[in-house]
């Protein structure tokens, strides 16, 4: 009977593209499965997150500063507009620092999240911004400057290869233990693994960082992969005029779009370019969900991109949630002309103040309506502006 079961549980995945529980040895999912993981999903909407109160993905999760009172809080209002996804940053140094604790704080998040209705993206590593990485407490914002206070993961450690041991430990402990969690959503395994950095940090950058991502992305995707998670494995594409011919991208790239089990990809573009940019990765025939839009002042915002997202079954999340130490209100050239005097025209990146009231209202209006509305439906409100023009006397 037992021999039975499974044989029918075989040929029952097979008929609908889906895998068996922990998916047979077979690695990458198929692009059935994919489909199949995609559709049991509402219509993926939210932020990237990182508390208020916190200035990097360290801040968020050490033990001295993790405040799950403020993240309850602050996912009850990603709750109420309807989101259903948060992507948040891990950092192999926690791990390093103290697994059990971390990864008990994670359940924590995991706990808060699953009660307002939001399943994370967990991304592992990060080559943006500081390649310097310190435990302990984190230096406060640099005034007016945008993100100044992130860090990657690992940086600079990446050229002691001594350490890579302990990179496969942190991916296997920390992937192995969540796998089968389904509170969680997707594992990115490397933000822009091969961004230079940004910011002023050009002279702290490892030497031939790129050669040394493109040779530790492949193992990132295998050491994952090799705890067979329920989760998607993904890592998003996010430069290149063209991402539709494998051919012309680099070495990490084709890495990223031959390994995700789901097409991720970042976006902070005019519509007609975020169109063009689905168009580009349809021909690899999987699920896709853009993990980083929202700039303002460069032609991406919440009322140009999301019905349009919506209307291509793209998955979104935006860059900030809640205005805080990160300052990501500002835009990236803060780096080079820092708004000490006055703030900039209007916010680059985050939808709330720090209070929960709305930088916009009709952005939170707009999230709401095509959260809430069927899959691929994108509702009038959403697309017309509430504005009276009542004519005089």
């Amino acid at each position: 009977m037992k021999q039975l079961l499974m044989a029918c549980t075989l040929m029952l995945a097979t008929w609908f593209g889906v895998a068996p529980a922990h998916g047979a040895e077979t690695g990458r999912w198929s692009k059935a499965q994919a489909h199949a993981w995609y559709m049991q999903q509402r219509w993926i909407v939210g932020s990237n997150y990182v508390p208020a109160d916190a200035i990097n993905e360290l801040e968020m999760w050490q033990a001295d500063s993790f405040d799950p009172k403020r993240i309850d809080l602050e996912l009850g209002w990603a709750q109420k507009m309807g989101m259903n996804t948060m992507r948040v940053f891990l950092h192999d140094l926690l791990w390093k620092q103290d697994p059990e604790g971390f990864k008990q704080r994670i359940r924590t998040f995991l706990t808060i999240a699953h009660k307002h209705g939001i399943k994370p993206i967990f991304v592992l590593f990060d080559s943006c911004w500081d390649p310097q990485p310190k435990l302990g407490p984190q230096h406060p914002p640099i005034p007016g400057v945008h993100n100044s206070g992130w860090v990657q993961s690992p940086g600079v450690a990446m050229t002691d290869p001594a350490q890579y041991p302990r990179f496969e430990a942190y991916v296997k402990d920390i992937v192995g233990t969540f796998a089968h969690d389904k509170r969680i959503l997707a594992w990115d395994v490397w933000n822009e693994p091969d961004n230079p950095g940004g910011g002023d940090y050009d002279a702290q950058e490892p030497k031939h960082k790129f050669d040394l991502v493109a040779k530790l992305l492949p193992q990132v995707f295998a050491w994952a992969r090799s705890q067979h998670p329920d989760q998607p494995l993904t890592s998003g594409v996010w430069h290149d005029p063209d991402w539709s011919k494998l051919d012309k991208l680099n070495a990490v790239e084709r890495t990223q779009l031959t390994q995700s089990d789901i097409i991720t990809f970042h976006s902070y573009d005019w519509p007609e370019t975020f169109a063009r940019r689905v168009q580009q990765l349809a021909v690899y025939g999987r699920p896709m969900i853009c993990t980083e839009y929202m700039a303002r002042s460069a032609g991406s915002t919440i009322d140009g991109i999301l019905p349009l997202a919506k209307k291509l079954d793209v998955g979104m999340v935006n860059w900030g949630f809640v205005k805080g130490k990160t300052q990501t209100d500002l835009p990236w050239n803060s780096w080079q002309r820092p708004y000490t005097l006055q703030p900039p025209t209007i916010w680059f990146h985050d939808l709330l103040r720090k209070d929960g009231t709305p930088y916009r209202q009709r952005e939170i209006d707009i999230i709401h309506d095509l959260a809430t509305s069927p899959r691929g439906v994108v509702p009038a409100a959403a697309l017309m502006l509430p504005v009276r023009l009542d004519h005089p006397g």
